[in-house]
């Protein structure tokens, strides 16, 4: 068994991974660092799913990282076009050469008497064991499962002629040219696959037990085509981005603080792109209020246009049981299908389902309190990247990763080796805690008790606010009362050895 040691090991090469790795070679270029990869390849997210018409939720202005301008020219973009320009950046960066691929971290202990953490990394398909060392471990892998998505057991699955397929686990072989297909579900996935499937497909049903909030957005931007016409690429950008923030900051609040009000206009906007014979209501009338789920935004249309030409259509209601030829709905209802796609959600994963323990003790996801929403309480040394849930992810996965950089060169400055957030003698009420993300989703609600848990003040809260935490995680004090730092015991011996021979 062979060990390594590195000053920083970032988990995960996806769009966060790779963004982490350029903040610390540009913000910390002093610390050794490598990124360790469970799959065979860069990209994360973008990489793994292949299902037809994969594209982003965010704009690509907000989605793409700040310090590499977004220059396709559609804002609302395809995984394709998101992966190449993943690898294009670390490629360019020369963050490619620092990834280990098929390297699973499967545990990790913290010992503070060395102020270390020691990983364990299962190696290539025979899961060869080895041991990395490093000073500080950062997160990087996201929250949810790769290896499989969420699935249902339906009723009569067993019984159906066609063939079941779950988007996370999209088949190459997969032909539905001119066959009846089902997707079951009412998420980002579905209505991504919808339009794209009906493209070629006879016929395409959207099947939702419940609908949700949809947005209609052009893909291509054309305020970005002038800009990008008339000004330098990175102050195109600059502005792009800002103005994106801008606004999805406004449909947030006015969401939150207007209610009834956004959910009216936002119904009202779907029903002028929908067929006569489409009703908004059942169809697109949540029974929630905008942004206690994410927001679908539907590019160009393109879902409504599938029902407006007859290629696709929609019912709202529950999955009673498979047939042989397709999927009865719980009203009685059956639903002819040669395919049924089940877009039932994700599976989450706290810390990418590493075993964490400090000093010995196990590290309990479902009771680890967010500091920063990126930090734990009583965990030192570690951070898990997380994005916004109402606005792109990348937003808040560079300021954490900036964020990180600052405390690294804090400590150094300073001759700490260990950080370690607290809440002090009287801690965080447990009645004041809730989970760290703050949505209603079925996936989410379903892994609630597995997640941590944050807190209703800062800094034991994830804010869903980047205008906010902008000036708080960039420009806040990183020594703030609420992060203990420390020193080895060999950090402590080398410091008194090098004082006394001083004092000769």
């Amino acid at each position: 068994m062979t060990t390594r040691h590195l000053d920083v090991l970032i988990v995960g090469a996806g769009l966060s991974g790779i963004g982490a790795a350029y903040r610390l070679r540009t913000r910390a270029p002093h610390k050794s660092y490598a990124l360790l990869e469970a799959r065979e390849a860069i990209g994360g997210t973008w990489d793994l799913f292949r299902y037809p018409g994969v594209r982003s939720d965010s704009d690509m202005y907000t989605l793409g990282y700040p310090f590499r301008p977004w220059r396709n020219g559609t804002s609302i973009s395809d995984g394709a076009s998101i992966l190449d320009y993943i690898r294009e950046t670390a490629r360019e960066n020369g963050i490619d050469r620092a990834i280990r691929f098929n390297h699973r971290v499967v545990g990790a202990s913290w010992s503070s008497e060395e102020s270390l953490w020691t990983v364990r990394v299962e190696v290539g398909a025979e899961r060869r064991t080895e041991t990395y060392t490093c000073s500080f471990l950062y997160l990087c892998s996201g929250y949810y499962r790769y290896d499989h998505g969420h699935t249902v057991d339906f009723p009569g699955s067993a019984d159906f002629r066609g063939r079941i397929v779950h988007p996370q686990q999209w088949p190459t072989d997969l032909d539905y040219r001119g066959k009846r297909v089902v997707v079951i579900g009412s998420g980002a996935t579905a209505v991504t696959l919808v339009p794209s499937m009906a493209e070629q497909a006879a016929h395409v049903t959207m099947l939702q037990r419940s609908p949700g909030y949809m947005l209609s957005l052009p893909s291509r931007n054309r305020l970005a085509d002038r800009l990008h016409a008339k000004l330098p690429a990175r102050l195109a950008h600059l502005l792009l981005r800002g103005r994106s923030i801008a606004l999805a900051t406004l449909n947030y609040q006015l969401c939150r603080r207007w209610p009834r009000m956004m959910a009216g206009l936002l119904r009202g906007g779907v029903a002028k792109k929908l067929p006569e014979s489409v009703p908004v209501d059942p169809h697109f009338t949540p029974r929630y209020n905008p942004w206690d789920q994410r927001l679908c935004v539907v590019p160009d249309a393109d879902l409504f246009e599938a029902m407006n030409s007859g290629r696709a259509g929609v019912v709202t209601d529950g999955v009673g049981s498979f047939t042989p030829d397709g999927v009865r709905t719980t009203s009685g209802e059956e639903l002819e299908a040669d395919v049924v796609v089940t877009a039932t959600g994700l599976e989450m994963t706290a810390f990418g389902g590493i075993e964490l323990t400090v000093d010995g003790e196990r590290v309990e996801p479902g009771e680890a309190l967010a500091y920063k929403g990126m930090m734990f309480n009583g965990v030192p040394n570690l951070a898990w990247c997380l994005g916004y849930t109402n606005a792109s992810w990348t937003l808040r996965a560079d300021l954490t990763s900036q964020y990180v950089c600052r405390l690294l060169n804090h400590m150094d400055r300073r001759g700490y080796t260990s950080c370690t957030p607290e809440t002090g003698p009287t801690g965080v009420a447990s009645s004041k805690l809730r989970p760290i993300l703050d949505l209603s989703s079925g996936y989410v609600l379903r892994a609630a008790g597995s997640l941590p848990k944050q807190g209703h003040e800062w800094p034991w809260v994830l804010r869903q606010n980047y205008p906010v935490e902008l000036l708080t995680i960039r420009l806040g004090r990183v020594a703030d009362g609420s992060v203990r730092f420390g020193r080895s015991r060999a950090s402590r011996r080398e410091s008194g050895s090098a004082t006394a021979t001083a004092g000769r």
